[in-house]
């Protein structure tokens, strides 16, 4: 069997290949994107098989099957407990938490095996949107300050929200700034994503912190919010078609 690692950490990457190997599956390419696993699924033949990490560095893999259909089977894999993955175990699709090992995969794979190539693209539909009305999205965060206190955040406060140095900062409208324990791409799936995107690596915008938008460099598109950020904050080409229709969907 030939399989397709969807993977944006290298070493976990290279650990899935090694797993692999040792199941009697070959690794046919190594994606690290969203923006790169659209490109291969255009120029290149459906797989047997796709292991697809959820979390990826320009947002969630979940963004992909909005552009393109894949009609083999999917294994999701995650480095994230329960708490999210009671929404992964819809039919026989099914998820692997890292550290990934051999048996995991064989497992599986013996769930594959009962689902037959005809009808496993509307399986991974059925998953989809199993995930997405199972979601519960975040209106309220409490953010440790000096002092020992707590102070309350509302998502509507929120304009964007950065990474720099490792460190998560949200700005809220009125020019204040909170720092996060959670990284950004935890905070992609629980901010609504239709008041909430993805821009970049860097950034996770609000939708009424968008002023106006220039047409920039290499087709991309340059946004400019209503408060102030450090740096442009750029849509690459790839991922403008998304960025129009989520920006235009409500």
């Amino acid at each position: 069997m030939k399989a397709l690692i969807i993977e944006d950490e290298v070493l976990a990457a290279k650990h899935l290949q090694q797993v692999l190997n040792e199941v009697d599956i070959s690794v046919i390419a190594v994606l690290e994107s969203i923006e790169e696993t659209l490109v291969w699924f255009k120029i290149n033949p459906q797989p047997e098989l796709v292991f697809m990490d959820i979390h990826l560095a320009d947002g969630s893999a979940f963004e992909i099957f909005k552009h393109v259909t894949i009609s083999c089977p999917v294994i999701f894999t995650t480095a994230y407990d329960e708490y999210a993955l009671k929404a992964f175990k819809v039919n026989s699709i099914d998820y692997l938490l890292k550290p990934i090992d051999p048996e995991s995969v064989k497992g599986a794979l013996r769930k594959l095996d009962t689902i037959s190539r005809s009808n496993s693209s509307d399986e991974l539909k059925k998953f989809i949107e199993s995930y997405t009305k199972g979601l519960s999205y975040k209106s309220n965060f409490l953010i440790p300050t000096k002092g020992d206190k707590l102070i309350p955040l509302q998502s509507t406060e929120i304009a964007y929200i950065s990474i720099d140095a490792s460190l998560v900062r949200a700005k809220t409208f009125d020019g204040k700034s909170f720092r996060f324990e959670f990284t950004l791409d935890e905070l992609g799936d629980m901010l609504n994503p239709s008041d909430f995107f993805r821009a970049n690596r860097q950034y996770i915008i609000a939708r009424k912190a968008i002023k106006d938008i220039d047409l920039w460099f290499s087709s991309r598109l340059s946004v400019n919010l209503n408060v102030d950020a450090p740096e442009k904050i750029l849509i690459s080409k790839a991922r403008i078609p998304e960025f129009k229709s989520w920006f235009g969907g409500n």
